[in-house]
């Protein structure tokens, strides 16, 4: 596991270093979120939308700071709270849940965040 946060509702939500598909190693590079801190900024909040078969999504908003006209963007965390993956190629173990699959900025070119949300 790389991070780890509980969400208001009380679920542990783990983040697992994964592989290209799904996890750290998947969205740090292809959408260049680079921080446990920028995935708890969502997870602390309440779910955005809930498909009521494990798949949770959560919204955050990241603020550039230290610049006179500070840009912001939003993002969102995609969290599989289910012990198995939906296509069944992942387990996480009896009693573990899978954690955050994805993680991506909105209405950026490719989802990828801009830089200035990892200093």
């Amino acid at each position: 596991m790389h991070c780890n946060t509980t969400d208001p509702d009380g679920r542990h939500i783990v983040t697992r270093f994964g592989n290209s598909s799904f996890g750290w190693n998947h969205f740090t590079h292809r959408h260049n979120i680079k921080k446990c801190s920028t995935l708890a900024t969502a997870l602390h909040c309440n779910v955005d939308r809930d498909n009521h078969h494990g798949r949770l999504e959560y919204d955050g908003v990241a603020f550039e700071t230290g610049v006179p006209r500070p840009r912001q963007v939003k993002f969102t965390v995609i969290v599989q709270y289910t012990r198995k993956t939906t296509d069944g190629l992942y387990d996480a173990g009896r009693g573990q849940k899978i954690g955050v699959i994805n993680a991506f900025c909105r209405n950026q070119p490719n989802n990828k965040c801009p830089a200035w949300m990892h200093p």
